[in-house]
């Protein structure tokens, strides 16, 4: 299913600064950033469970929002892109490091 991760965390102390290089980076194991605080997954349930108890550990949530929204797996005719960030199917597209 597709995921959409959306987040914004407070940047008033350099702890903030701390916890959101580690959202972004643990954003970065499971999907693509396509905004700078939104990113695209396409996930099982289990990994969906398991990035959302991990991401819920990194934030403060007296001071941080996150946000999950479940696109599920008929997401294609749902989303549309303009201008000039390139983004890639990852469900359909290969992706070679």
């Amino acid at each position: 299913m597709l995921i959409v991760v959306a987040y914004d965390i407070s940047l008033v102390d350099k702890k903030g600064q701390k916890r959101l290089r580690k959202v972004a980076k643990k954003c970065e194991q499971y999907g693509q950033r396509v905004q700078n605080s939104v990113f695209e997954c396409y996930l099982s349930y289990d990994q969906f469970t398991k990035m959302k108890i991990e991401l819920l550990a990194l934030i403060n949530d007296q001071e941080d929002s996150l946000k999950f929204y479940r696109l599920g797996k008929n997401y294609q005719n749902k989303i549309e892109t303009f201008g000039t960030k390139e983004v890639f199917d990852l469900h359909n597209d290969t992706l070679v490091f």
